[in-house]
């Protein structure tokens, strides 16, 4: 462990990086998947799987834990990481996403963003200080900026203005964050599907000397070649040295291409999200235990894992549940898949410490295109 924060990469193989992010509270080996906590607990799981497992830190979400059970509460029982039981690192992010998508229930100002809460109604203002504040109070050990996150498709316009107001809203955060050795803040490059927007964006912020830098905006809908495009013209610019995050990404197959092109941490709803509803992740890709063609297979998720959930129970027995809406399909499918994720980083990790990723990423997308193989 390290009384301060730092990055140190430990080994490349062409843009990939391998590295160690190094905090008081424990390492995190990068590429790094980041299971997403959002309201202290990742879903279906006990918080002390999700670290057998393999993760080094999760994800909490400033957005939720403000509105309940609230940050100043949370502070005062001991923080998140003794509230929820989790003495590792833990990333936050700012609330920005989440106050986006309630479009419907927001002002936007250049102070920062008030908004009607979609639990109660109650109203609230979340400004960049704001924001900091409650990260603060939550006491993670990376925070985010607060920014503004523009849905694609949209006019330029629209993503310019909110580019730079993300720009101006990192500035603030900074000096509210001040200086703390141990932690983290991380800017936010902005800038939609548009190449010269993206570069401004990573130029601007590079400039102002941050711990870390995320990409985000990229998990809006846009395409993957889109997000591909992006991150070919952003990594480039941020510094070698930090440590770079794609915020909200992905499938499998987004991560491997996102580390190929030099991106080291991760965080994605879908591995737990999939899980609560009847859909695994394998070697062999995807598979819908609510298909009917598993309702007498008995055989498991994958022979060869580690993983009990993946291992030890059938598909039959796994269709059942999830046809019988019983809470331990959720539970076992989102273990399955959260192996799954932390065996894909991990070997995604060996491969760049051997100089074999090329190699290793057409084997995988092999065994996914391949797909499951049905019972005789």
């Amino acid at each position: 462990m390290s009384d301060r924060f730092s990055f140190e990469v430990l080994a490349t193989d062409g843009k990939a990086r391998r590295g160690l992010v190094s905090m008081p509270r424990g390492a995190v080996r990068t590429p790094a998947f980041m299971p997403v906590g959002t309201a202290g607990t990742v879903k279906a799981m006990y918080l002390d799987q999700v670290r057998a497992l393999g993760s080094d830190i999760i994800l909490g979400n400033t957005y939720h834990l403000m509105l309940r059970p609230g940050a100043e509460r949370v502070a005062r029982l001991g923080g998140l990481h003794d509230f929820a039981r989790w003495p590792y690192p833990i990333l936050t992010d700012s609330g920005g996403f989440q106050v986006m998508s309630l479009a419907q229930l927001r002002k936007l100002t250049e102070k920062g963003v008030t908004f009607k809460s979609h639990v109660d109604g109650a109203r609230y203002e979340l400004t960049p200080e704001r924001s900091i504040e409650i990260q603060g109070l939550l006491d993670s050990d990376i925070q985010m900026q607060l920014d503004e996150c523009v849905a694609l498709p949209a006019e330029e316009t629209a993503i310019e203005k909110a580019m730079e107001l993300s720009l101006r809203w990192a500035e603030r955060c900074k000096a509210a964050f001040g200086d703390q050795p141990g932690k983290a803040m991380f800017g936010i490059v902005q800038g939609g599907d548009r190449p010269a927007l993206r570069e401004r964006s990573a130029e601007a912020l590079k400039a102002m000397s941050l711990k870390g830098y995320a990409v985000g905006g990229l998990a809006v809908g846009e395409p993957q070649a889109v997000m591909l495009d992006m991150l070919d013209v952003v990594c480039p610019v941020l510094p070698k040295e930090k440590p770079r995050y794609l915020m909200g990404v992905g499938t499998p197959d987004d991560i491997v291409k996102a580390v190929m092109r030099g991106i080291d941490m991760f965080d994605c709803v879908m591995p737990t999200r999939a899980g609560r509803h009847g859909l695994a992740y394998t070697r062999r890709g995807k598979i819908n235990l609510r298909n009917a063609r598993h309702a007498e297979d008995p055989r498991p998720l994958d022979e060869e894992s580690d993983c009990t959930a993946a291992r030890d129970y059938s598909r039959a027995y796994l269709h059942h549940l999830v046809k019988s809406g019983e809470a331990l399909a959720g539970m076992l499918l989102t273990w399955n898949n959260l192996s799954y994720y932390q065996s894909l980083m991990q070997g995604l990790r060996d491969a760049i410490e051997t100089a074999r990723l090329t190699d290793h990423a057409a084997a995988l997308s092999e065994g996914w295109e391949r797909g499951d193989i049905p019972p005789r």
